[in-house]
């Protein structure tokens, strides 16, 4: 006696679905990740950078006026609002006459990537003598010089991406993702 053979099966079964979706799933989830990790990376990377070509134009500055950078002594002990100080010094007006670079031929611009009509990097943010200097997560790059400052010359760093720090105390959780200068 002939048993009669079982039909072919075409697809698959639910159970083989499901499997492909969560692998596909948590495969996805895995590159999302990393993709926000290595984001995260580059532009810590582009805060160090930059740090470091603002902190070369301060010293080019103190070499040529005598005084860093910054139009009061002391700066605030957390460094917020100083970015427009340091443009003006670093790329605006120099020399402290109230004329842009555009008509004053005797200033020296410090920084050249801070023009903000060509901002290639996109640290800088306003027109003008109003411009303020961003880090890569849109804050305020923070700077401070004098007796507040806990390097004998100038502070200069980025309260990273959750635009939070406290200068005063080294160890406070704000400081966790800070780029700095030192």
């Amino acid at each position: 006696m002939n048993l009669p053979s079982p039909p072919l099966r075409r697809g698959f079964t639910l159970i083989e679905m499901l499997a492909t979706i969560t692998i596909i799933v948590i495969l996805a989830g895995l590159v999302v990740a990393g993709m926000d990790f290595v984001k995260l990376k580059q532009k810590r990377a582009t805060a160090e950078m930059q740090i470091k070509l603002l902190a070369n134009a301060c010293e080019e500055f103190k070499l040529d006026q005598g005084y860093y950078p910054g139009r009061s002594d002391n700066s605030t002990g957390d460094g917020k609002n100083m970015s427009n100080e340091l443009f003006q010094d670093l790329y605006w007006d120099s020399n402290r006459d109230g004329a842009g670079p555009l008509s004053d031929s005797s200033q020296r611009i410090y920084l050249s990537d801070l023009d903000p009509e060509n901002n290639k990097q996109g640290w800088t943010e306003g027109k003008g003598q109003a411009a303020r200097i961003l880090d890569p997560w849109g804050n305020e790059y923070r700077y401070r010089k004098g007796s507040g400052a806990q390097s004998p010359d100038f502070d200069l760093w980025s309260p990273g991406k959750d635009g939070k720090t406290n200068p005063e105390n080294p160890k406070d959780k704000a400081n966790r993702d800070d780029v700095r200068n030192f």
